[in-house]
């Protein structure tokens, strides 16, 4: 974080009848386990123009960094350069116990200890605020405060859409996962297709050390087991990435968890009409052998045939319709399955047509009939009845 301040001109004695130490912060608001940042712009206090001066850490003219609960008393600011007039210090936030990824155990370590400038670490609640105050000269106290929140996280997968051959990339960003603002910090995730309900759990590693933003790399597999960060899913799937949080802001209590979900595609780089060949339709009788004429109340056999030639199982739904020379639907009925990569397979309906007339037989192929995408060319074929 770059602060942008104002010239700080050296003085050799405060001026305590106009007290000048404005107090900043590098963000304007943190997370219960983040690292704070704090500038005091003193001139006044730049007591030697050849040394690094310092305010602060003595009962004087003290500065205290508290909250509600918990205080550190005396803390030390130094200045940032020789002559600078501009004093710095930073203080680790450690939050509460809490369990903070829902595995049964706390992980954070609570504790208020240090005298500056980068020593300090601070116990802090989930909605409260860090007060820095300076005792500018005897019953002279300037001070500021900055609020603490936890944050409502988000997951989201960096594309829309995959390819089989593509690594799908998950982003999580939680500011409260940033459990040590000095270190990487990992989280879990769930992430599962429609091929396969179960899924993987992934680890999410954070981008930065105080970043508070994760990512998972997965890579996709359509001919083997989910395992580690592979996950097994097939042109067509859903890919969902789910994240439980379980740090709430309000109106959430401490104790609650929202499940955060987010979802992409895997599509085939083959157009969807396609992925299933269809062949032309047969009319038989019972026994497979092809009918020249068809009279009515006489059981007939459907039949048309599907090939697989992608390099993955194929899901599919299998319609017949029939219409009369009214166009009006006589016959409705379907066969759900799956083809093995390079299978062949027949699928044949029966009907009885009720009187003479004149007919048109459709067949179609669709990946599902809640979610219709076509996979084949439709067949048609007029047969007439006597």
């Amino acid at each position: 974080m770059i602060f942008i301040l104002p010239f700080a001109a050296a003085q050799e004695i405060p001026d305590y009848e106009n007290p000048y130490a404005p107090i900043f912060f590098d963000r304007p608001i943190y997370s219960w386990t983040d690292k704070i940042k704090i500038q005091i712009i003193a001139p006044s206090w730049n007591t030697d123009n050849d040394l690094i001066d310092s305010i602060g850490g003595n009962s004087d003219n003290p500065i205290k960094i508290s909250t509600r609960s918990h205080s550190l008393e005396s803390y030390r600011l130094t200045e940032t350069d020789v002559s600078s007039g501009i004093f710095a210090g930073e203080v680790i936030l450690t939050g509460f116990l809490h369990d903070a990824d829902g595995d049964g155990n706390y992980d954070t370590t609570p504790r208020t200890a240090g005298s500056g400038p980068t020593s300090g670490f601070l116990e802090v609640e989930r909605d409260s605020a860090v007060t820095v105050s300076f005792e500018f000269a005897d019953g002279v106290v300037l001070s500021e405060s900055v609020p603490i929140s936890w944050n409502l996280g988000s997951v989201e997968f960096t594309n829309d859409i995959f390819f089989p051959e593509d690594s799908v990339t998950v982003r999580v960003i939680d500011p409260d996962m940033n459990l040590n603002p000095e270190a990487i910090d990992q989280i879990t995730l769930e992430v599962f297709s429609d091929s396969d309900v179960g899924g993987i759990t992934a680890n999410a590693i954070e981008t930065s050390e105080a970043s508070g933003s994760f990512t998972a790399t997965i890579s996709l597999t359509k001919n083997s087991a989910s395992s580690g960060n592979r996950l097994y899913a097939i042109p067509g799937d859903e890919i969902t990435a789910k994240y439980n949080d379980h740090t709430l802001p309000k109106p959430y209590s401490e104790s609650d968890n929202l499940e955060i979900r987010d979802s992409s595609r895997l599509e085939s780089p083959v157009p969807p009409t396609q992925r299933l060949q269809n062949t032309a339709i047969n009319i038989s009788n019972s026994f497979g052998k092809t009918m020249q004429s068809i009279s009515s109340n006489q059981q007939i056999q459907i039949v048309g045939s599907i090939s697989n030639m992608q390099e993955y199982d194929q899901t599919f739904v299998y319609l017949f319709q029939v219409k009369n020379s009214q166009d009006s639907v006589e016959s409705l009925s379907w066969i759900q399955g799956q083809l093995s990569s390079g299978q062949n397979l027949d699928v044949s309906q029966s009907w009885i047509p009720k009187r003479s007339g004149n007919y048109t037989i459709e067949t179609f192929v669709w990946t599902s009939l809640n979610d219709p995408m076509v996979l084949s060319n439709a067949m048609m074929r007029s047969i007439s009845v006597t």
